[in-house]
């Protein structure tokens, strides 16, 4: 069979195919510790669960409006009051299954041959392949570690130019954990204004998960972007409910019609009664969110410690999220014959710096999503592995 040429341009998320290969090798009876794959290992929150449960024995076992039900949507509005300090329309939210269809939208909507779209480098591997996919040229954000995997404003805006169509911005960010400051965001979006053409995703699905005091800085508090301005958030990492799939968009008045039409295509619409779980989610008891908060801040400290102690590694403090990026290139080994030792001599499994782009050659993902006792063992064993005779 002839598939369409565009195929071949499209990626993958690695950290799945590494869940795969540690699946296959404990089905085989090795043991392996997997720090790859970003999810918590709490449980969604029990009174998010018994609202799911109880909108199914209730009947919410049908479609709903391709943008999601009304009163979630409303949840969400008010989530964004509290939390970023902006008051937005209800009818521009749309709920989604989890936070990938925001991005494949957003960036089918801007991307076609001759466009440019920017993103982050290393960032999430889905933003370069679904911008290869669609045709357009990927341009990348160049994250440095030696800044703290921020970006240059300047040199940001240095890239933009009249084929660009869209521009991603990720913080906290995945892999690196780095947190884009007000300043630089205050740069950014004043440079910006001289690109009116230049439509923007802020992926903020991890924006709940700080350290240190840092604050989450939101595009939707710059009012002069609000007409071009997409944001990305849900409920996966914050609530700790990957396999519901419940993520929102919120869109500008001029692009929500063509989101839903994109919706109806591809979705239909998210699944009812976890649009109800995630209403539930929004405006229920906190608690459990503070808890696994707390949790990963303290396995943060651990993981960065126990990283900084292993041959050839060396690590940053991360800010947000939760992923530790150390730089391996005192190992000798490349990112990718690093992620497969790992695998296969010591059974730790994590992600290759290169699976988030060609500038996380010299790095790799650690996950801390994982309990503190998974991560002291796993730790264990890489230094075991490299550490000198």
């Amino acid at each position: 069979m002839l598939q369409a040429q565009r195929m071949s341009r499209l990626g993958t998320e690695s950290a799945f195919e590494v869940l795969a290969r540690a699946k296959a090798m404990q089905a085989a009876g090795k043991d392996v510790i997997n720090l790859g794959i970003g999810a918590p290992d709490f449980r969604t929150p029990d009174n998010v669960v018994e609202a799911g449960c109880k909108a199914l024995r209730d009947g919410a076992h049908f479609y709903t409006p391709a943008k999601g039900l009304p009163d979630t949507r409303a949840a969400v509005a008010d989530d964004i009051k509290k939390y970023r300090g902006v008051d937005v329309d209800p009818d521009c939210v749309m709920l989604v299954p989890g936070g990938k269809p925001t991005m494949f939208f957003a960036i089918s909507m801007f991307g076609e041959p001759g466009a440019e779209i920017l993103y982050p480098n290393p960032g999430f591997p889905i933003y370069e392949s679904m911008i290869e996919y669609s045709g357009a040229k990927a341009v990348p954000i160049e994250l440095r570690e030696e800044s703290g995997f921020q970006f240059d404003p300047d040199a940001v805006l240095a890239k933009v130019n009249a084929r660009t169509r869209l521009m991603i911005i990720n913080t906290p960010a995945n892999p690196t954990g780095g947190v884009i400051g007000r300043e630089a965001l205050d740069k950014l979006v004043e440079g910006i204004e001289r690109f009116p053409h230049v439509a923007i995703l802020s992926d903020e699905i991890y924006s709940r998960l700080l350290y240190d005091g840092e604050k989450h800085a939101s595009l939707l508090n710059y009012d002069s972007i609000r007409d071009r301005l997409i944001v990305l958030d849900g409920w996966s990492k914050t609530y700790s409910m990957t396999g519901w799939r419940l993520g929102w968009g919120l869109w500008p008045k001029s692009l929500i019609d063509a989101a839903e039409r994109l919706q109806i295509n591809a979705n239909s619409c998210a699944t009812a009664a976890v649009q109800i779980a995630g209403a539930e989610a929004l405006r229920g008891p906190q608690d459990a969110v503070d808890t696994m908060l707390a949790a990963f801040d303290e396995r943060r400290k651990v993981i960065v410690q126990e990283l900084n102690d292993i041959p050839g590694f060396s690590c940053v403090m991360p800010k947000g999220a939760f992923y530790a990026f150390p730089n391996v290139t005192g190992t000798g080994m490349d990112s990718r014959t690093l992620q497969n030792t790992l695998l296969e001599e010591a059974g730790v499994a994590t992600v290759a710096g290169t699976s988030f782009g060609a500038l996380g050659e010299g790095y790799i993902r650690f996950s801390y999503a994982s309990s503190l006792e998974e991560i002291r063992a796993a730790l264990g064993r890489v230094r075991a592995l490299l550490q000198p005779a």
